[in-house]
Order: C-alpha cells, then structure tokens, then sequence
C-alpha cells in the first residue's frame, strides 16, 4: 500500500484528505513510479477547486512528478526498472508516494539533473518552452510582458527570455519578489500594488506597447493586458490565477489595434510523443547549459498539501515549490 492525497468534493485546501491506496501492477504501455517529488502547481488549485473538472470522484490532483520507475508492464521498451523518469502530463495522480503512469508520457532524467530539479522544472519549464517558442515566438530585440515574473513559471520564463536576447517587463506584488524577479532577468519588474502596469509599460517602451503579453492571472489584468500591446501584437492568456475571464466582444481585438488573442494548454502541445520528447530535450539543454537556473525555493511533505497549497494561493511562495513524498 501507498499513500496519497485525495479529494472527495471540490472546494478549499481542506478537501485534500492523506489516505492510504492500492497502486497494484502496471498494465500493457503503463509503468509503475515510485515518487521522490512532487511538483506544485496552480493548475493543481484549479482542480482542486473545481474551477477545472477532474474526470471523477474521489481524485488525486497533480500533473509533475519526478521518481524511479519500479515496474513496466508489457510493451514498454524505452524505460526500465530504476530509471529516473520525470513527466508534466495527464493523468491526475502525482500527489502520491507511488502511482501508475503511461509510460510514454514519462522523459527519462539525464544525468546531472536531480530528481527535486526535475520535478520542479517538468510543467513550468515545459510550459516556459511552448510559451516563448511557439505560442509567440519571441525574437531577439522584442519586448515582452510577462505577469507574475517572480513565480514558477515566471523565474524560468525571463531567464530564457533573456538569453534569447528579448526585453523583459514583468509584474510582481513587492519590493522583495521585484528583487527576485530582476535577479531572474526580468530587466523591468513593475509591482502591481503599487503603480499601474498599463502606464508604466507605456513609459518603458516610449508608448509602442509590447510584442506580446504573458499571463496567467486572468480576470484581474486580462483587459488591462490587452492595453499594454502594439499594434498586431499577441495576448497569451495561459491560465485564471485571480478568477476566469469574462466573455470578450471580439471587436475588442480590432479596436485595441488588430491583435491577436491564443489561450493555449501544454497538453495540446506535448499531445504527440515526438512534441514532447522535443520540448523536455530543450528544457534540459537551457538548464544544462545554465541559461536557465532552476532553484527550488520552497518544499513541504506530501502529506502537507494542505499548507502548501494555502500558501501557494495566498501568495506566499516564489518560484518552484516540491512537495516531498
């Protein structure tokens, strides 16, 4: 037996229940994981919370995790017994000390990467990959804004930004995640509480407005973000941190100067095998080339999930965050 976090009924932190669970024997293409991290992620708030819903009830949340495969069940061939793999996919399950996995959504972890790294860097480095390469693809010269510059996905983000030669502007909530963010290659971070992005993006860009905007808070900024683009520039709304968007009248995209509206999903773009290998083998070459730094900034027992997920919904963390099995 092994034990994981479950949830019977949507709601707040304290639906997450640590139960004990059957893992049971890998079937044909699947593998079974024994986790050494976990990572956190708001899209594991969203379906928590039911803002986004699970396939059913009782669940257990979490898309990234990193550990050692235990089992393989008949017809898999690229992984073995005791090869570290790491993955950022469906099926829900990674909040547990072991589970069952398809074994062609898992990515081996190459050496030097250890497994706390790769659970932290799987979805939101994946997710900094699809966004900077091929929702938008910035070029050298640009300038973007990218929200929420100081948390997981953010830290990534602007560090790969920065060493593709793009200017980044980033929203942060204070003096000390501004620091964080700047320290990241974030080359303006605008805390938000305290000035309007809107103008200041203005001002750092002589009023041309950005190439593209970034965010993943959604009702909060998502018209204000609009606001901060040039003419044909893309808005990539990638995620609802501070509630869901509003129905949007189109017209508002040829108003605000003919721009482009995307609202992706990593999993669309790691859909294919061959996607996903590609985008993983990016990643770890930007980290093991260390144009990108992945810190692991905060960690909690999985058993603890409750806390960290208060925390991670009150603001209080920065950067990557595991939950530790």
């Amino acid at each position: 037996m092994a034990k994981a976090v479950r949830i019977h009924a949507t709601g707040g932190p304290e639906q997450m229940q640590w139960e004990e669970v059957d893992v049971g024997e890998p079937a044909d293409g699947e593998i079974r994981i024994r986790h050494t991290a976990v990572g956190l992620n708001f899209i594991d708030v969203y379906f928590r919370s039911g803002a986004y819903p699970a396939p059913s009830l009782p669940f257990t949340p979490g898309l990234e995790a990193a550990g050692v495969v235990e089992a393989i069940g008949n017809g898999v061939t690229e992984l073995a017994p005791g090869d570290r793999v790491a993955y950022a996919s469906p099926p829900l399950g990674a909040y547990a000390e072991a589970r069952l996995f398809p074994a062609d959504r898992a990515i081996r972890i190459p050496a030097g990467v250890d497994d706390k790294t790769a659970a932290a860097m799987m979805l939101k480095g994946m997710t900094a990959q699809y966004l900077l390469r091929s929702a938008y693809r910035v070029g050298s010269g640009e300038t973007i804004l990218f929200h929420a510059a100081a948390g997981g996905v953010g830290f990534i983000a602007c560090q790969w930004a920065k060493h593709l030669g793009v200017t980044v502007i980033g929203t942060v909530s204070s003096e000390e995640k501004a620091a964080l963010a700047k320290s990241h290659g974030c080359d303006y971070p605008i805390i938000y509480t305290e000035h309007d992005f809107v103008e200041k993006v203005k001002e750092i860009t002589d009023g041309k407005g950005v190439s593209v905007v970034y965010d993943s808070v959604g009702a909060d900024t998502f018209m204000h973000s609009l606001d901060c683009l040039r003419p044909l520039g893309t808005m990539v709304s990638f995620g609802q941190s501070s509630g869901k968007v509003e129905p949007l009248d189109i017209g508002v995209l040829s108003a605000k100067g003919s721009l482009f509206l995307t609202r992706p999903t990593l999993m669309t773009y790691t859909a294919q095998r061959a996607d996903l290998v590609n985008m993983a083998n990016e990643l770890f070459d930007v980290v093991a080339n260390r144009h990108v730094v992945i810190e692991v900034k905060q960690s909690y027992a999985l058993g603890d999930a409750i806390q960290a997920h208060r925390d991670l919904e009150g603001r209080k963390t920065v950067g990557s965050t595991v939950l530790i099995p």
